[in-house]
Formats: structure tokens, sequence, C-alpha cells
């Protein structure tokens, strides 16, 4: 027998006895409930003790449910009590005050100087111009539409990221829509379709088609053209998203549980209530670079020209190389690519793929910018840049290293109230943002809650605007990647670029022009399947004599 059960049986016994003690020799309440919570006490602990499957309640009875109640609350004790303002993952007290104040439309100014390292290893900064200038107003849009597109779309520099109906709830997905329609911004659904909480009041909406085809798929989950056209060409939806891969789980198809899937969710997205949606981890139509493309066509013709895209998180840059060929030969290329970082988001997943798959945000972004400069068609595809935008350095850092425009998720979230509890995939989200409980969703206000993702995206791009006019630019399409600064290992601050040598205008065309790694990933490169395909064809000694070589 332990110490603390010899302790359990000393209380209990003692207590046991006091309490019939005083309960038949004394009158009121508080005998009656002395008695109750001995009696309770010993109750909880017999039953720890000789039936518990837990081992910490079988040698610390009853006292282990304290150290379950603390642990409980840990997320909040971490967040509330013992983290500094700079040091939390993913969003810091920082980033989420800068946030919540510019949303609210308060001050968002900081005194005393900053509390940050300028002097750290990697430090990100910017080098101003004594010269600045004001961004003008025609600079402040981006034009979406390759060659091949006849309904174009103009879009703001930052946006709403995908987050679909079921991950979020009806009135999230409300105050966000109206919220984007204020700011002037587009909406993105997310995989899980478009609802009618998206249409209701009528913002820009990027559909995005994720793997499950949520909203165009028939009876045994394929494509639907009919469906998709219907849809795809309402007048609110401005542009189609692809879902390849997402930031938060590369290789992985997204998940919504079961405990989220009500009546109307398993309506819209055509699915089966009572088990978790998963979707497949690759896209049935895009199973190959060609087949990607061909379905691009497909979807721009059924839904009258818009723009049509994809989104990623870069892996492999061998794969999306290949894609580049493919563009090249079959003379097909996606109006925009949508760029996912590493950093994750919204969606919950493994934590083994969110923590070790995939480029992070800006290293992605500066890959993909330059493998289509390499081609020479940047100048008909679109980039958006996404991972965490807090503050309007964040959204400049993506476009000075090749996004167009960014869009965010959890900082749109962060709007309407979210406070980084982390049960995005509970259904217990205790603002009412990430959850299918009627209860808490309700408790969003849409109408003030739309406001608060308008003043943060005005605000936003203030700031944005008023950074890249310091830099000495009237025009944010002149930034440029040396403008972003990185503290090296020796103190100097040296130009941002991405992991490998940056490419000018059709290097990857002419031999002569190449370098390695860029050389070696191109000649690697085949448009006809994706490189991990070659993998699993091999012999396992074929595999051993590739890894040597």
């Amino acid at each position: 027998m332990t110490i603390m059960q010899k302790c359990y049986w000393l209380i209990a016994s003692l207590g046991n006895i006091l309490s019939v003690f005083f309960y038949f020799n004394s009158s009121g309440i508080l005998p009656v409930f002395f008695l109750i919570l001995t009696i309770t006490y010993t109750a909880i602990g017999y039953y720890d003790i000789y039936y518990s499957k837990h081992t910490l309640n079988r040698l610390y009875p009853v006292v282990a449910y304290i150290r379950y109640f603390l642990e409980s609350y840990r997320v909040e004790i971490q967040q509330y009590f013992i983290a500094n303002d700079t040091e939390e993952r993913p969003f810091n007290r920082e980033q989420r005050s800068l946030v919540y104040q510019r949303a609210k439309n308060v001050r968002d100014t900081i005194a005393f100087g900053t509390q940050r390292n300028v002097l750290e290893e990697n430090y990100l900064s910017l080098w101003h111009s004594m010269h600045p200038k004001e961004v003008t107003d025609s600079a402040k849009k981006i034009c979406f539409g390759g060659p091949d597109c006849t309904q174009p779309y103009n879009a703001s520099y930052l946006n709403i990221s995908a987050m679909s109906f079921g991950s979020l709830s009806a009135n999230a997905i409300e105050a966000l829509n109206l919220g984007a329609l204020k700011a002037g911004c587009f909406h993105n659904t997310g995989e899980g379709g478009v609802s009618p909480y998206h249409l209701k009041h009528g913002g820009d909406i990027v559909w995005q088609i994720g793997s499950g085809f949520f909203g165009c798929r028939d009876d045994e989950g394929n494509f639907n053209p009919d469906s998709f056209a219907k849809m795809a060409n309402k007048p609110q939806i401005k542009m189609v998203e692809i879902k390849l891969s997402q930031g938060a789980k590369p290789g992985h198809g997204g998940v919504l549980p079961a405990a989220k899937i009500t009546d109307e969710i398993a309506q819209i997205r055509h699915i089966p209530k009572g088990r978790d949606c998963v979707s497949p981890a690759i896209n049935p139509e895009c199973t190959t670079p060609k087949a990607l493309l061909n379905f691009i066509v497909k979807l721009r013709e059924l839904s009258g020209g818009k723009p049509i895209g994809f989104k990623l998180c870069i892996g492999n840059p061998v794969e999306f190389l290949g894609l580049c060929k493919a563009m090249l030969e079959t003379g097909i290329s996606p109006d925009f690519i949508t760029v996912d970082g590493s950093e994750g988001g919204t969606g919950a997943a493994p934590i083994e793929f969110s923590n070790r798959l995939g480029m992070a945000s800006l290293e992605g972004i500066s890959f993909v910018d330059n493998a289509l400069t390499g081609i020479g068609l940047r100048e008909n595809i679109k980039i958006i840049g996404s991972g965490i935008t807090a503050s309007s350095f964040d959204l400049l850092s993506k476009i000075v290293l090749g996004a167009d425009t960014v869009n965010a998720a959890r900082t749109m979230m962060m709007s309407i109230g979210c406070i980084q509890t982390r049960h995005c995939n509970t259904n217990a989200c205790p603002t009412g943002i990430a959850t299918q409980d009627p209860i808490r969703s309700k408790a969003i206000n849409i109408a003030e809650k739309s406001e608060r993702v308008k003043n943060f995206h005005h605000n936003t791009l203030e700031s944005f605007y008023e950074l890249v006019g310091s830099m000495g630019l009237d025009d944010p399409a002149k930034l440029m990647p040396q403008m972003l600064k990185r503290r090296t290992p020796y103190g100097l601050l040296m130009s941002t670029g991405s992991l490998v040598g940056p490419l000018e205008k059709g290097d990857l065309l002419s031999e002569a022009n190449q370098h390695a790694p860029w050389k070696d990933w191109w000649q690697q490169a085949n448009s006809d399947h994706f490189f991990a395909d070659d993998i699993y064809v091999l012999s396992p000694a074929e595999v051993r004599i590739k890894r040597q070589s």
C-alpha cells in the first residue's frame, strides 16, 4: 500500500467517524454537509483504488483528480499567467493583441520601444527610405485572370482564407462574409462547399473544390459537372480554387469530425452522418500534372471563363517543376496559385504532418515565384500567399518574396472573437466560432463581428500601405525580395531570398542559365506524372542504388 493510499484510508476513517459524531450531536446543515462530503470522498477513493483503470487514481486516490483538473486548464494558465508577449505559438500575445485592437478600431501603438531582440539570428526587418511616398489608389487592387480568362476579378491585397462551413459555425461564416462585403475583399469557402451562409450577405466568394468535391459531387463522390456549373455561374462566385493540399496537413485529406456533422452539413456536402468525413489525400481529377491542367480547362469552361487556380503546400520541388513542364507542353496554365505554408492553419491535423511536412510559407512563395519566372509564365499567373498573417509586416513579407495577394484565416477568426484555445477539432470551441453547438454559435453577433472583420482588414492594409510608402515606393508591386533583410549568424543584415538562388525570366528553358539545384530538379521533373510515382514502381534494390547515387 502506497503512502497516499494509507493517507486516504486514514482521512476517510477519521472523516467518517467525526462526521457521524457531529451528525448525531449537533444541529443545523453543517453536520449534514460534512457527512455527505466524507461519504463522497470515501466512495470515490474506494472506487479509485479497486476499480479505476488509471494508474494515478489507484496510487493517488481522489488527489489525482486535482492534477486532472489543473491539466484541463493548462493552456489557459500558460496563456494568461506564464507566457510573455512574444513566446507563444502559433500566435503570441503581441500578435493577438494587435489583431484585437485593429478589429475593435482602438489604439494599436506601443510605447517605450520594441520587446523584440532586433539583433537575434534570422530576425527579419526592412530598410526605410529618406523619401517616403504614398501608395496610389490605382495600385490597391490586383487583377486575377490569365489570357484564357474571360471574367477577370480585381482582388484586395488581403483576403479571407479557406474555412469551411462545418469547421466553422453558420454565424461565423455569415460574419466573415458580411465582413468581406464591407471590406471589399473575397471570402474563400474552404473545401466544405458553398453554403447558404456564404451567399446570404453577398460578399465576393472564391469557391474551393477539394478532393471530396463537396457541393459538386454525385452519389458515388465523383465530380458532377452539372451541379458545379449551376453554382459556379452565380455572380457572387468570383473565382474557383482546386485544393491539392493545405499547410496544416500536406499529404493528408481534410477531416470533419462526426460530432460536427449536422443534418444541414450532410445535405450541403452530400455525405452521410454518424462518421468522420475524411477527404481523399489526392484529388481524383488531378492525379498527374496534365490531368490537373485539363481539369482547370474544364472548370474554366463550366464556370463561364472565371479565374481558376489551385492551392497547395510545396513539398518536393521536382513535382512542382513537373507541373511547370506540363504548362509549357500543353499551353494550359492556371490563373492563380495559392501557396500555403507548413505553419498550418485552422484545419485539424495529425501532429507529425503539421510539424514535419512541407515548406514554410515564405520559402514556398519564393520557390513558386522563381519557378514561374524561370519558365516565362509569371506575368500570366498570380500567386496568393497563405500562412501566419497578423500584421502588415507579415503581409508585406509574403508580397516581397513573390505573392501578389495574401489570404488570412486564423487572424480573421480572431477578429470575430477567437481566443486561440486550440479546440477547433473538438466541437467545443468556447467562442462559438469553430463549433456546431447551436447555443455557443448563436452568441456571435453577426452585424457586430462583421464590423470587426472590416476594421481589421482596413487597418492592416492602411499600415501595409504606410510600410510600403516608408520604403520609398508608391506601388506594392514594386517590392523586391532583396528589400527584406535577415540577420545572419555573424550579425550582418542580408537580403532574403529563397533557399536557392533566384531565377531570371526563362532561365529554366536555357541550359546555359541553369544552376544547381534548379538544374537537377528540372532534369528530374516529368510532365506526365508526379515524381513520387517513380518511387513506388522501383524495387527495393533500385531504391538502394538511387540512395547511394
